[in-house]
């Protein structure tokens, strides 16, 4: 490296501008060999450092979302399960719902695509620079309870709960709540009421919920409310896609009610 290219690397540094030191010779003998402008230079450069910049926006995004995998809406195979309209999920794969701090709810028995669905729809916001965080209800009520026995609640719910564009709770119902944790979960969506969107999936109707908290049908009935006053509704059916291969060959287990309580 000769002299001029360290103090434009150091420049570059100050700057922040990460891409610069390691295309700009390039850049500068295409558009020297192509009788190109200074300001055709420039824009190339700005443009890499652009490009560059969002590239490292959205892996910041993808690692703090902590999706489990990567879905998306094309990879989805709308004609397994029953009740999924294709048209208004492409539709919420626009993104207006987060603008509009809506909710959507993905209920269904296992294996028909609702994780996959909200992932997919939590992929996308993380392509268009939209914070999001995906947790498993579990895993949710873990941590509230750790927080709130460690005195650190409002710390987390502002890092976890209120930061995030979108907030994505997976597996609603499949394990109850006692008490606590239902009063935690109810705190969860009423901070989020009209602030920020949410995305939930659940095996279970809205009829029995109550019994996922703690048998409090008064909570639960002030939570939905607060959940569905602008909320997107997918009731989803069908049998398990992960079993359809397993059933084909007679090694799949009996099926079983989605209700586990």
């Amino acid at each position: 490296m000769n002299l001029q290219s360290e103090r434009i690397a150091n420049a570059c540094e100050q700057l922040g501008l990460h891409t610069t030191p390691g295309c700009w010779p390039e850049l500068a003998k295409k558009h020297l060999d192509n009788d190109g402008t200074y300001g055709d230079f420039i824009e190339a450069i700005l443009n890499e450092e652009l490009n560059n910049k969002e590239i490292r926006t959205q892996a910041t995004l993808l690692k703090f979302a902590g999706l489990p995998h990567i879905k998306t809406l094309d990879n989805y195979d709308f004609n397994y399960a029953s009740g999924v309209p294709k048209t208004q999920i492409y539709e919420m794969g626009g993104l207006s719902f987060i603008e509009r701090c809506e909710n959507i709810v993905f209920i269904g028995p296992s294996g028909v695509g609702k994780t996959h669905l909200a992932i997919a729809l939590g992929y996308k916001a993380i392509m268009k620079r939209q914070k999001t965080r995906f947790i498993s209800a579990a895993d949710l009520m873990l941590q509230l309870s750790t927080a709130h026995t460690q005195n650190k609640l409002k710390s987390y719910l502002q890092r976890v709960v209120l930061s995030p564009k979108l907030l994505i709770i997976d597996e609603i119902g499949y394990l109850p709540f006692g008490r606590e944790q239902a009063n935690l979960f109810f705190n969860v969506i009423a901070k989020r009421y009209e602030q920020g969107s949410l995305i939930l999936t659940s095996n279970l109707p809205f009829s029995q919920w109550a019994m996922t908290f703690a048998n409090d049908a008064t909570l639960t009935a002030a939570m939905l409310d607060r959940l569905l006053h602008h909320c997107h509704i997918v009731q989803m059916s069908g049998e398990s896609y992960r079993l359809k291969d397993k059933k084909k060959i007679g090694i799949a287990p009996p099926s079983v009610s989605p209700n586990p309580h």
